[in-house]
Parts: structure tokens; sequence; C-alpha cells
């Protein structure tokens, strides 16, 4: 058997182990590239092992945690893997938090020191706040510099032998008040994402992947780790363009990519995206967001390498797969479940429907969050079991299965809004919008955009006698949430519009902006 690939055969297993293995093996093959360094798989096994020996000095024990709050490079992979080597776990927070949301997850994830730069500012305030330690990744005065941080070079560690069902990161949920919700993913989760990379989507030494997507993001992470374990190489692009993410593809002759569909959508608008060589493709992966079956279908005819769609959560449960290049005639669904995966469909009532007959999508599989950390109620919330006893995670998703076993979405339950890859939850922002004086009733929606694929747009019921422009409050609410939860737009409003039991009809607003939103045609 293939020596890669044999690992693989088993049920579980350790993926800074898998580092190591190609190491001694190919210590010269290139594993990680960003716009400034590049490193060897020899240079990356030592690396880890320095910082899994700095962490073990400064008394992090296994199974407790570190935070990374940057933006992609070569050295934020290294903290990630070296933690793991560590056995500790990884809670990556996106930049464009707010100080309290940073706050709220650092002191959630219990972080005993945070990896940062000097680009995410908030994140050095929060941690200065909770005195909690910091390392900058960029030479910048943030904190202690990682070249003193590290352990001496030639330091070497035995690496710590996870269990199963450890931690292997906490994922944060995107939201605007409070502390968001931290997905525990264990390590089986993450070894079936590896396991199922081989054979499947042809990941190995000889495969060089792209990812323009962050690395505190699910969706980089379930390609990053299947792309480093099967011992290919990875060119991180910290901020994404489209026109720069085609000259690095060219360049590096990538096989592999994770995208979310509003970077399709701009790469292929490019108009010089037919004159780049992308002959090198393998496969090209998409999550996270709606994916329209004509921006499919552009993609499939005009940029070589199969085409593959994962529907899922961050939290796990089921997953669909759509291997576009192959049922062009399905485009318009997220495919069948995946192997070993069992996904059905239940009525407001938890009984599953008739085949054939909308519900919500709830699934089963290995790669299963653990819970929310520290919310036991919120886990409670989001689980689902079958007539057998059987876990299952719930997706909030409405769909229905065609008589193939294809999986089309309808709608989303719970009006998530899925804004360039990110999840946005209306509840949150109205929250934040109801805090202004001017304010008497709100609702936010969802709405096309060409952009972003979806934007959060708030209706908003002013009360009587405030001054306060639409503009005015849109620059407000700016100031009070993340960059990924800003509203696009606010529309003030004389009445929400309401069912007999009073609930915000909230398609209606949609549909409002919409028609409001077509050219006025004049015959």
């Amino acid at each position: 058997m293939d020596p890669i690939a044999a690992p693989f055969e088993k049920d579980f297993g350790v993926i800074a182990d898998r580092v190591r293995a190609h190491a001694k093996r190919d210590p010269n093959h290139l594993a990680l590239v960003d716009k400034t360094a590049s490193v060897t798989y020899a240079q990356l096994d030592a690396m880890m092992d320095r910082v899994a020996a700095a962490l073990k000095r400064d008394g992090i024990k296994p199974q407790q945690a570190i935070a990374i709050c940057a933006y992609s490079s070569v050295h934020y992979a290294a903290i990630f893997l070296g933690a793991l080597r560590a056995g500790v776990v990884v809670a990556p927070l996106a930049p464009g938090s707010t100080p309290e949301q940073l706050q709220g997850m650092l002191t959630d994830a219990d972080a005993k020191i945070l990896f940062t730069e000097e680009a995410t500012g908030e994140a050095v305030k929060a941690a200065e706040e909770l005195g909690i330690p910091r390392v900058s990744l960029d030479g910048s005065p943030v904190g202690k510099q990682l070249v003193d941080w590290v352990a001496p070079a030639g330091t070497t560690f035995k690496e710590v032998k996870p269990k199963p069902d450890w931690a292997f990161n906490i994922i944060y949920s995107s939201g605007t008040t409070g502390t968001p919700k931290g997905i525990v993913q264990p390590h089986k989760m993450r070894w079936a994402h590896v396991r199922r990379g081989g054979d499947a989507y042809q990941y190995g030494p000889g495969g060089t992947t792209i990812l323009a997507t962050p690395l505190y993001s699910n969706t980089t992470l379930v390609v990053f780790f299947p792309t480093i374990a099967w011992g290919g190489t990875v060119v991180l692009m910290p901020k994404f363009d489209a026109k720069g993410y085609l000259e690095l593809a060219q360049k590096h002759r990538v096989t592999h990519t994770m995208l979310v569909p509003v970077q399709y959508s701009r790469i292929m608008a490019v108009p010089e995206f037919d004159s780049f060589d992308l002959s090198s493709f393998k496969f090209k992966f998409c999550t996270s967001a709606p994916f329209g079956a004509a921006l499919k279908a552009d993609i499939l005819k005009r940029w070589p390498g199969g085409l593959v769609e994962f529907y899922g959560m961050t939290e796990g449960g089921g997953t669909c797969i759509l291997e576009a290049h192959t049922y062009p005639n399905k485009l318009h669904t997220v495919g069948k479940p995946a192997e070993g995966h069992d996904i059905r469909l239940i009525d407001e009532h938890g009984k599953v429907v008739p085949q054939g007959e909308m519900g919500e999508v709830v699934g089963k599989s290995v790669s299963m969050m653990t819970g929310y950390h520290q919310q036991p109620g919120k886990t409670r919330d989001a689980e689902w079991y079958s007539p057998e006893g059987e876990r299952f995670i719930r997706t909030g998703d409405v769909g229905r299965f065609d008589e193939d076993g294809f999986l089309t979405l309808m709608d989303r339950k719970k009006d998530m809004i899925i804004s360039g890859g990110f999840n946005i939850y209306p509840s949150d922002l109205e929250a934040v919008m109801r805090q202004h004086a001017a304010v008497a009733d709100v609702a936010v929606v969802g709405v096309p955009s060409d952009a972003w694929g979806e934007t959060p747009v708030a209706y908003v019921v002013k009360k009587p006698g405030e001054p306060i422009t639409e503009q005015a409050l849109q620059d407000w609410f700016a100031h009070q949430v993340g960059k990924t939860q800003r509203l696009s737009a606010v529309h003030y409003i004389d009445e929400l519009p309401r069912s007999a039991i009073g609930k915000v009809l909230k398609r209606e607003l949609r549909d409002k902006h919409v028609a409001e939103s077509k050219p006025h045609i004049v015959a």
C-alpha cells in the first residue's frame, strides 16, 4: 500500500503526526507559502516542536486553549499546528469582531495566550484588559516577539497523543451581542475530514492548494488540514483579490482550492479570466452560502477541473456533496448525503416527513461537534434524537429530497443571512438596533446582493418626533458591530407586517425590498 495513504485506513489518527512523517519522507518539500515567506515540511515540523515546547514551558496543558486573532500567514498556520502537537485547543478568532465580542470569546475559551498582530488592534486591547499574555506574529510591538517566545532552535517535542473526543478547535459563530457560540470540534471530526481527501479528491504531495478565505473560518480548515495531512502545499492569501488570486493560481500551478460563491462570482467576472492558464486544477470546492446554478454552470464551462459543493454546518452533522462536474443536471441542488452521513427531514413536531415533502434538515455522522462550549442549553436546542435514540444536529434549513436523492434547499428556517460566506443572525442585529433611542421596532432581513450573495437590511419603525435620518442611523449602527454584520441599508417603515399571532412577516419585507430595487420602466 502507498505509505502516504496507509495511515488514513485507520479510523483515527493525529494530523500533527502526519507533518512529522512528511518531514522525514521529503524534508525539502514546500508545506506553506504566503506573500512574504515559505517553509518546507522539515522547517514546519521543527517550528511545531518549538511552539509545542514553548506552550508546555508556559504551563499550558493539553486540552487547555490558546487563541489566534490574525490574518492568514505561515506563522499563523505553524502556531495552530504546533498547538495541536501539544494537545492544546485552538480558538481562531475573527479580526473583524468587536472588542466586546473578542473579550467574550477569549473569556469563554479561557484562552491562556493570544497570538496576534498589529492589524488586529481590537484583539490586543481585549487581551490587555483581560490580562492575557500576547505574542506578536508580525514583528509589531503588540506583544512578545514570536522569535523570542518560541523555544530555541533545535528543541524537540514528543507530541501528545490526543483522544478522539478531545477538543481540536473552538470555532466561534458570528454574532453582534454577548458572546458568539463556541462550536467545539473534536479530533475525530477533523480526522474524518482528512480521511476522505485521498481517493476522492486526489490530495497528495503533488498537490498545491490556494486558500483565499481566512484560517479562522471552518470553510478554510476543511481544505487546509487535508492538504497538510496528505503532504501537499498550501498557498495562503491573507486578503482576497480576484485578479491576484488568478495570478497566484497560475504561478503556483494550483490543483485545489476552496472559495465561497461571492469569490467565484468575482473571479469569473475578471475580464482577463480566460487568458490565465488554470489547467493544473484538479478540484475546486465551495461551501458556506447559496451557490447559484448559473454560476456553477459558468465555472464548469470555463474553469478546468472538478467542481464540488459541500453543504453542511460548522457544527457538523450531515453533509451533502454535489459533484457538479458529474451531475450537471443537478446544479440547482446541494447534492446527495456524503458516504456514512445520515440526513433526514423532520417537521415542526420532530417527525420524519415522507419522501418528497419539505422538512428541516437534520444530520448525523462522525463529523459532529461535541457541543457549544459551556452552553449546554443551546447544545440541546441544536440536537434532534431519532426514534432509535441517535443524535443528529439540526440545521435550521428547510429542504426537499428529489426522486434521485438530491437535496434542494427551500429556505432557511431561522432567517439566517449568509453574506460573503459569513453567517449573520438577524435577531442579533435587531437587538443592537433597539438600543438606539429613536428605534421603536425593527426587523432585519437578508436581501440579494451581487457583491456578497446576501446582505442585511433593516426596516425600522421610528419613534415619533425623532429627527435622525436613515443614513445617520445606519452610520451609528456600523460603529456598534463587527465589519461582517454592518447593514447595507436602513429603511423607515410605518409598521412592520405581522401575522395574526404577531410574528413579523420577513418574507414580505424581502419581497418589498426586491420590488423597490427593480428599475422603474416607463412604457
